[in-house]
């Protein structure tokens, strides 16, 4: 399984150097920035589960990061790292999104059990898993296609037995089986996997998309067996046989 990858941006050497060093004795694996600047660029680029957030930086400020961050990763778990004083920072930081806070000075173990207590009630995030069996066949992660068994009713003989998908198809099917058993609504979809802010947004992509992805995996439209619409809630993968849309 891929280690949970976090993000440190954090000025001060010793503190950082200290954080890095326990994050990756625990387990974790680390990405890290000195500076506002790199911080910013590694925070909107990046792939990673959790962001950890000093407010003071120079160049950028850590709040200023946090904005930007959320308007592009409306549900990126972040910790803020803040001064013992910086109450009002502190509030703000909250309100811009970030999840939890911790003040300095701080110990270990305690930064270590508020960025396990934020892992454990963030969406889980796909992890690198190159294939997924399903009642027809397999989706290949890697190859970025869907693959039939000879168990699978053709409507005739020329029938493929691939089908290739779109980098956003696979992208769509690795987010769901990360999470599946668990429905998940079109705005984390869109957030998660499309990185837009659903806020204000009224788009049937993610609709579309499922529908291609049913229609690539011969589901039955009626009675889909892998990809299920939950009523009022949004889409799961699941393994059952029976399903419904």
């Amino acid at each position: 399984m891929a280690k949970t990858v976090i993000l440190t941006i954090e000025d001060d050497p010793a503190i950082r150097r200290g954080i890095v060093d326990s994050l990756e004795y625990t387990g974790y694996q680390v990405l890290q920035a000195g500076d506002g600047i790199s911080g910013l660029e590694m925070s909107l680029r990046s792939e990673y589960d959790l962001l950890l957030l000093d407010l003071a930086l120079p160049g950028v400020s850590g709040l200023e990061i946090l904005k930007k961050l959320k308007q592009v990763r409306p549900t990126q778990p972040v910790i803020i790292l803040t001064a013992k004083g910086d109450e009002q920072d502190r509030v703000q930081g909250l309100r811009d999104g970030a999840d939890d806070y911790v003040v300095k000075p701080f110990s270990i173990k305690e930064l270590l059990a508020r960025v396990d207590a934020v892992l454990r009630r963030s969406p889980e995030r796909p992890r690198n898993v190159q294939s997924v069996d399903f009642s027809g066949g397999v989706v290949d992660f890697e190859r970025r296609e869907v693959r039939f068994d000879s168990q699978t009713p053709r409507k005739d003989a020329l029938a493929p037995t691939r089908v290739e998908l779109s980098e956003k198809e696979t992208e769509l099917i690795q987010y769901l089986v990360a999470n599946s058993g668990r429905a998940i609504s079109r705005e984390e979809l869109l957030s998660s996997v499309w990185r837009l802010s659903p806020k204000g947004i009224t788009t049937r992509t993610i609709d579309m998309h499922i529908a291609r992805l049913r229609e690539k995996m011969k589901e039955n439209k009626e009675r889909p067996a892998t990809l299920l619409t939950v009523r009022g809630k949004g889409y799961m993968w699941s393994v059952c046989e029976n399903g419904g849309d």
